[in-house]
């Protein structure tokens, strides 16, 4: 069970990632076991020396009563204090943020996401990608690698 943030590795360079774990509640869990989330325009940022989520869409779950979650809610993201510290420190350069990957459910049962450290790209950086991306694409065709 995963859900993947392809847009993310289109804008931006990674430098680290992070696995963190998730703030849910029992509908959300629910809803993500369904594969019902989706990271348009989701970020990380610092809030009193804690990390969080915002725009991270979980859908309501269908089954749920008058208990279900809000979709869009800003979720806790759970780190260890020196991950923070270097996450927080790197954010303030210039260029630098904390972009959600993947969520993804552990060997335990329990949904963690995978977070990056990224410099956006520059639409020359983009076209470049996309050149790369399709040379290799016809290289394997051609050549069966």
């Amino acid at each position: 069970m995963e859900i993947s943030n392809r847009k993310a590795y289109h804008d931006y360079f990674f430098e680290a990632k992070y696995i963190a774990g998730l703030v849910l509640t029992g509908t959300e869990v629910k809803s993500l076991r369904n594969g019902k989330a989706s990271f348009n325009d989701s970020y990380c940022y610092f809030a009193d020396g804690e990390l969080f989520v915002k725009s991270l869409h979980i859908a309501e779950y269908t089954l749920g009563t008058y208990y279900n979650h809000d979709t869009v809610r800003e979720r806790k993201l759970l780190l260890n204090k020196n991950e923070l510290k270097k996450l927080a420190a790197k954010t303030t350069e210039k260029g630098y943020s904390i972009i959600p990957l993947k969520i993804f459910l552990s060997e335990k049962g329990i949904f963690k996401m995978e977070i990056g450290l990224g410099k956006g790209k520059k639409i020359y950086d983009k076209r470049e990608t996309i050149k790369e991306r399709d040379t290799d694409r016809d290289i394997k065709r051609k050549y069966g690698v």
